[in-house]
């Protein structure tokens, strides 16, 4: 297994892509708990914190695939490092100005959202033309999954280790300084600079103009709104248990869990559809939410959270895959941005239906929204099977691009092409 990914590594310009692409989406990760830190350092209220953090994920959310298409349209550097700078000058702009004037806060963070840079969807445009095979791509995309784990685990580690050695604002400085260098380490490599998107067909929809891939946002919708859930009703089940540790001890098995599952789905061949595929894992993730209603002792939860996240990496890498094949010619950026949004957007929801969950239900009824969300996300893929069905080369969705040198086992697998 490890050898495997050990030969994607050792690929020329794979891990400075993937290196450059986890450290320049940093500020994106760590940005909730570093506004948060941040706000109290300045002696705002929670709920002011939280305002902000929301209004950030809100413009990012907003951003992500209008940045994305412009990417598709223009090329990578032209877009992804000048949003990079953009974004981290209104943290700067953040902390500079503080929280008063108000206004000024909320506009700053307006503009670090909003210009976020699309770098999560412009790897895995960039995996066809830097790894060449099929299969190898396909092991990329699992991998990409496992890392983002890595990251949203140790990017908040690393803001409260900044706010401890400095401050709060230093953190936020320095955060996104590392963030624009990991953008520029990636927009300046050769495959970013050669990279154009397949020619297009002008329509307003741009990606969303492909049923099968609104059918997959759709259900990824509920994905993260199971994801966003499980967050909060976490903090309930440790607070029942009177120990904040263990709300980090089941978040920790959660993403291990995760790593796991990632790392087991990337080190093998599949064989067979995708769309097919997904409905499976989708299915084994629900089925993995369900036993946490039941909020059994601190050792069993911590079990069962574990095994809820062994299908998420695999659920997501097989998303990617499904993406790139039902993405409109010339659109894939955008679509694999549409993807980020919707999954965060979920997130946010389930974060919000989990609080009144445990308000009128308790920690059960919390647990209860995760494992409604997942048996939705498979309910949406099941009755979305005629669109979601193997695309066929001749439609007008998924007509290969100048850069379709290896499709093979899956008809209809595609990104975009060099210059």
């Amino acid at each position: 297994m490890a050898a495997g990914y050990a030969e994607l590594l050792r690929t020329r310009y794979a891990a400075r892509l993937l290196a450059g692409t986890l450290v320049g989406r940093l500020p994106n990760a760590t940005a909730p708990i570093a506004i948060v830190l941040f706000v109290r350092a300045e002696g705002g209220s929670y709920s002011l914190a939280g305002a902000l953090a929301a209004i950030y994920g809100l413009s990012n959310a907003v951003g992500q695939p209008l940045l994305g298409r412009a990417v598709d349209l223009f090329g990578q550097p032209r877009v992804q490092l000048p949003s990079a700078v953009l974004s981290a000058l209104g943290m700067v702009l953040l902390t500079l100005a503080g929280i008063d004037p108000l206004l000024l806060a909320y506009a700053a963070v307006i503009v670090a959202g909003l210009f976020t840079p699309p770098l999560e969807g412009g790897l895995r445009a960039l995996w066809t033309d830097v790894l060449g095979r099929e299969d190898r791509v396909h092991r990329a995309y699992a991998m990409d999954a496992v890392a983002q784990e890595v990251m949203f685990t140790v990017g908040p580690l690393l803001v409260t280790l900044l706010v401890s050695l400095w401050s709060p604002a230093a953190a936020l400085l320095v955060i996104n300084a590392i963030g624009v260098l990991g953008a520029l380490s990636v927009v300046l490599s050769k495959p970013s600079r050669a990279w154009r998107s397949a020619p297009r067909e002008a329509h307003w929809l741009g990606a969303l103009r492909s049923p099968g891939l609104l059918a997959l946002l759709g259900a990824f919708f509920f994905v993260g709104l199971a994801l966003g859930s499980i967050t909060v009703a976490g903090i309930a089940y440790a607070d029942d248990h009177g120990r904040e540790s263990v709300y980090g001890l089941l978040m920790a098995a959660l993403g291990l869990g995760a790593l796991f599952g990632g790392l087991l789905y990337g080190a093998r061949q599949w064989a067979g559809a995708p769309e097919r595929r997904l409905r499976v894992i989708v299915a084994l993730l629900a089925l993995g939410y369900l036993p946490l209603m039941l909020t059994p002792g601190v050792a069993a939860m911590t079990v069962l959270a574990g095994v809820a996240g062994v299908f998420l990496a695999p659920a997501l890498a097989c998303a990617f895959i499904v993406v790139d094949r039902h993405a409109p010619r010339g659109t894939v950026t955008e679509a694999f941005s549409w993807l980020v949004t919707t999954f965060g957007v979920g997130a946010a929801v389930g974060t919000g239906a989990a609080g009144p969950a445990v308000e009128h239900g308790g920690t059960a009824a919390s647990f209860a929204v995760a494992s409604v969300a997942g048996v939705a996300a498979l309910v949406v893929l099941l009755t979305t099977q005629r669109v979601l069905t193997p695309p066929v080369a001749t439609d007008s969705v998924v007509n290969p691009s100048g850069n379709d040198r290896i499709r093979a086992a899956e008809p209809g697998f595609r990104t975009g092409h060099k210059a």
